[in-house]
């Protein structure tokens, strides 16, 4: 693994910004920029903190530790559900087919935990026993394991607004998912996240919950986005309760968390984050691939745009529908 001086090294070159040479409609997420020239579209990871949506900050190599890690999980799970990816020609860069996307976002539960309002925790504590019309047994506490992996579906919210619980028969009468092609997502949803669990358990962790994106290209339901990232995905250290009952996380609630203890909860200006937190952060991502993957983590290098310019380039020069796939 990258020792902490060399991840310090390479705050002040963290990647924030990619210009990519003809195209130039450019959409910003979160974690990924989607640029788009005519049919094909192009994905980008960055290195910007997604724990809050407002937050933008360096983490080193965070995004290709998203990337790689994705396409990595993409191709250990091609024998469930077929997926976007034409290519991967750079650790930064994936590109993509266009989807239609599905208006609902699908998590995946392995055990009752969570703060927020839609956690499954937080309203079963408030006396909800049947969340997302789902029953829950009595005397539950927090974090406990489910009997078998659940699905909690949402409303996929845009526009700063909060995603809206649903239930499956909301979603069918509703019309936002045919009967069904929500039957097929259900099925593909639990055994991806079964998956996720069987490697996580070998890697010494715990998946908990993890949300997926699902699209349709030519009628046929598609996995899209990110899978099974720390950005994505919750992650324990397997046996890791302490006397409070918290388990030690492996993904981005370790960032998270350092937010909310300066007391900021993503409103105003965030605070600056030290470097040495900074790297410890970067460090946990890196761990997390390599602990998933089996693989030690090699950063491509900085910066990318010349390259990225080069590979788009190539790829233009013959159909994306023929491109080889190269994770």
């Amino acid at each position: 693994m990258l020792s902490q001086n060399q991840i310090l090294e390479a705050i002040p070159n963290a990647l924030t910004e990619v210009d990519v040479v003809g195209f130039g409609e450019k959409t910003a997420g979160k974690v990924r920029d989607i640029y788009a020239n005519g049919d094909q579209r192009i994905l980008i990871t960055t290195d910007r903190v997604s724990a809050f949506d407002r937050v933008l900050g360096a983490i080193p190599f965070k995004g290709q530790v998203l990337n790689q890690l994705s396409a990595w999980w993409f191709e250990q799970t091609t024998d469930i559900i077929p997926n976007h990816v034409i290519a991967v020609p750079d650790p930064n860069v994936t590109i993509g087919r266009e989807a239609e996307l599905l208006p609902v976002e699908v998590i995946v539960r392995g055990f009752i935990t969570g703060v927020t309002s839609t956690s499954l925790w937080t309203l079963y504590k408030n006396g909800d026993r049947q969340p997302y019309g789902i029953q829950l047994s009595e005397g539950m506490h927090k974090n406990d394991a489910l009997p078998h992996p659940i699905i909690t579906p949402t409303t996929k919210a845009t526009g700063g607004a909060h995603d809206q619980r649903l239930t499956r028969d909301e979603i069918i009468n509703s019309g936002l998912v045919s009967e069904a092609l929500w039957t097929q997502v259900e099925t593909v949803a639990i055994a991806l996240f079964q998956r996720g669990q069987a490697v996580a358990q070998k890697a010494g962790l715990v998946l908990v919950d993890t949300k997926y994106e699902f699209g349709l290209i030519d009628g046929k339901l598609t996995l899209i986005d990110e899978i099974h990232t720390p950005d994505s995905s919750r992650y324990w250290v397997a046996n890791s309760f302490g006397a409070d009952g918290e388990p030690e996380s492996f993904d981005k609630e370790f960032l998270r968390r350092w937010f909310v203890q300066q007391g900021y909860r993503g409103e105003g200006t965030a605070p600056a984050m030290p470097a040495d937190f900074v790297a410890q952060v970067a460090l946990r991502y890196i761990a997390a691939y390599e602990k998933l993957t089996g693989a030690i983590f090699v950063p491509g290098e900085m910066p990318y745009s010349q390259r990225i310019a080069h590979n788009l380039a190539t790829y233009q020069s013959h159909s994306l529908d023929g491109a080889k796939r190269q994770p």
